[in-house]
């Protein structure tokens, strides 16, 4: 009954959090209500997109299980955004949710070091506003130097399904009671927030003849950097998705029973995802739209059971059926399990330190939706970090707190822990100032490192990780070096790639960063790159097409590093700073912090201001 580190939820933040843990050596508990339902993917059958692609190799890159499981669940692959930046693109998956879910559970199950429980936490144990333990529905004591709450949408869970409400953390499971009471007692703030679910519905009922048909990628790319890229694109075999619409007719029937739907009634008072609403709310704030697409996404690969994702709703049972109804390709279609609404507690995560601890508590972390984030991308992203630190914590050794240019990890949990949320956080490129620096591509080379010294990628991996650093900074020294002149032979090759003639020297680097040029002349124009794996000539052109802003990007992320060291004079007059809000105002003159680097802790500051509040410190150094 006594361990290192104890994890309270097996959703996709308590899995990273406990198999990060066990790994570094930690005697690991994970507590889970359903042993069986550890890994469950309560929402879309999808990993990944815009963003959260990013934080799924980041994942990857730093020895986490997402990218592994979804390569090994996956039913179809695509990239979105294909046609703009390389920044911007996103990796997205349908899984399979039953061999996701067996697959999770199984590699917990085997995992030296990890055990699992099947039992709900009710309690904490808190000692000299320390956390020792945890206290479950068997009165079971399980004690602890570490605990890590993953708890998802569980903590007094409450769906909404039209006029009937019902305790539980997800369909068909018990809401969990108690832990909500134990934080509050220790003054930890608590909040309520709300999501959403689709309905489910027989495959068998749908014509799919009338929709429009969504295939995977032809040459489909793994998540993972530690999967076979060519075994993987040649035997996976992927299922296709499909695109319908809503229409006049839906949009009527809906709005007809707004009377009835939970979320405009007032039965739900939690505040829901602004970026992901729900189809009611969809047509209450864009009555003028036409239409609204639905993807119909298979839940397994035997397709028996599609997501109609799009259809997030609360609405009562017989208007879901007329709803789905009125949507060609679907007049008979049969719902499986009914769309749904739950609210739950979650924690102000302005309440934890960078390192995902509480302030309040020591030794307890936060991790996952209970901080105010919704997607399993972004609950994984978490969980690994206080796994990670955790155990770092345990070896008297330094937290692993990776910084904004780092890492969308970085982004997400720096957002949190200094802005808070008082909506579900959801991963956007946008929220990233340095994003030409952190495409997915790169995430092992930016933080392979960072897995290998902890123990969590190995010796093959970091290998694999150097040679492809080594053989990019190769191909990219080789561009820059080659000069290439308007001789007679030269300007008739750029005629025969169809390229503009040159009239002045230019380096390859100046020449491959012409929009025109793509990969398919790389080799071309140096024939040496022909033998490089594919993947690698992509990188080496990409980083040469965006070497002026990358450089740009670098120079921004230097002069924020010398400019958090900047101190702030002492009785400084913040209010004098034109261009800071009130509320920040009034926070520096709560805080009061000694330097730049200090006010940026503070919840709220932005990259923009600590740059107005720099330029305002100089100038009064001058006076």
């Amino acid at each position: 009954m006594q361990y290192d580190i104890i994890v309270v939820g097996g959703g996709h933040a308590g899995i990273e959090a406990a198999l990060s843990s066990a790994r570094m050596g930690r005697k690991t508990l994970m507590i889970s209500m359903l042993a069986e339902q550890v890994g469950a993917t309560s929402c879309n059958p999808a990993v990944g997109g815009l963003a959260k692609g990013h934080l799924v190799r980041e994942l990857d890159a730093l020895g986490g299980e997402m990218g592994l499981l979804t390569d090994e669940a996956g039913i179809q692959f695509r990239i979105l955004n294909i046609t703009k930046g390389p920044a911007v693109r996103g990796s997205r998956a349908q899984i399979d949710m039953d061999h996701y879910r067996v697959v999770a559970r199984n590699t917990i199950l085997t995992t030296p070091n990890l055990s699992l429980i099947q039992e709900t936490a009710t309690a904490l144990i808190i000692e000299n506003d320390t956390v020792v333990g945890v206290t479950t529905h068997l009165l079971n004591d399980y004690r602890a130097k570490k605990v890590i709450l993953t708890t998802g949408t569980f903590l007094n869970g409450m769906i909404h399904i039209g006029e009937i409400r019902q305790e539980a953390g997800r369909f068909g499971e018990f809401a969990a009671k108690g832990l909500t009471e134990s934080l509050r007692e220790h003054g930890i703030n608590v909040g309520r927030l709300k999501t959403g679910t689709c309905p489910r519905v027989d495959s068998s009922s749908i014509d799919f003849s009338v929709m429009e048909i969504q295939d995977g990628d032809e040459l489909p790319n793994p998540f993972s950097f530690r999967t076979d890229r060519e075994a993987f694109a040649r035997d996976k075999k992927q299922l296709p998705c499909y695109i319908a619409y809503t229409n006049e007719d839906t949009h009527t029937l809906i709005e007809g029973n707004f009377h009835r739907a939970p979320l405009f009634t007032g039965q739900i008072e939690g505040v829901g995802p602004r970026y992901c609403p729900s189809i009611e709310d969809k047509i209450n704030r864009f009555r003028d739209k036409e239409r609204h697409h639905l993807f119909i996404e298979p839940q397994t690969a035997q397709n028996t059971e599609c997501y109609i994702n799009g259809m997030s709703t609360s609405l009562p049972p017989d208007v879901q059926r007329q709803m789905i109804h009125s949507v060609h390709g679907m007049e008979n279609a049969k719902i499986v399990r009914y769309g749904y609404a739950i609210e739950y507690d979650y924690v102000d995560p302005t309440e934890l330190k960078h390192t995902l601890e509480t302030k309040k508590i020591k030794n307890l972390y936060c991790a996952g939706q209970i901080n105010g984030t919704t997607g399993y991308e972004e609950a994984a992203a978490q969980g690994l970090m206080a796994g990670i630190n955790a155990s770092l914590s345990l070896e008297g050794k330094e937290p692993l707190i990776l910084r904004r240019d780092e890492a969308y990890i970085g982004v997400l949990i720096d957002d949190l822990v200094t802005k808070g949320t008082k909506e579900p956080y959801r991963m956007f490129t946008s929220r990233a100032e340095y994003r030409l620096l952190l495409r997915e591509e790169t995430a092992d080379l930016r933080l392979g490192r960072y897995g290998y010294e902890l123990g969590l990628i190995d010796e093959v991996q970091i290998e694999r990780i150097e040679l492809k650093r080594s053989q990019i900074n190769a191909g990219l020294k080789l561009l820059e070096e080659t000069i290439f002149t308007p001789n007679k032979e030269f300007l008739a090759f750029l005629e025969s790639i169809d390229e503009e003639r040159i009239s002045d020297k230019i380096t390859g680097t100046q020449l491959v960063s012409r929009k025109s040029f793509e990969l398919e002349k790389l080799t071309k124009l140096i024939p040496g790159f022909a033998h490089l794996d594919l993947y690698i000539q992509e990188q080496i052109l990409i980083e040469a097409k965006y070497a002026r802003y990358v450089e740009k990007q670098s120079e921004d992320v230097e002069k924020m590093s010398r400019m958090l060291h900047i101190a702030i004079p002492e009785g400084f007059d913040f209010a004098s700073v034109s261009g800071l809000s009130n509320e920040i105002v009034s926070k520096l003159n709560t805080f009061n912090p000694p330097t730049l680097q200090a006010a940026s802790q503070i919840s709220g500051m932005t990259p923009a201001a600590l740059d107005i509040l720099q330029i305002y410190i100089k100038m009064a150094s001058k006076r």
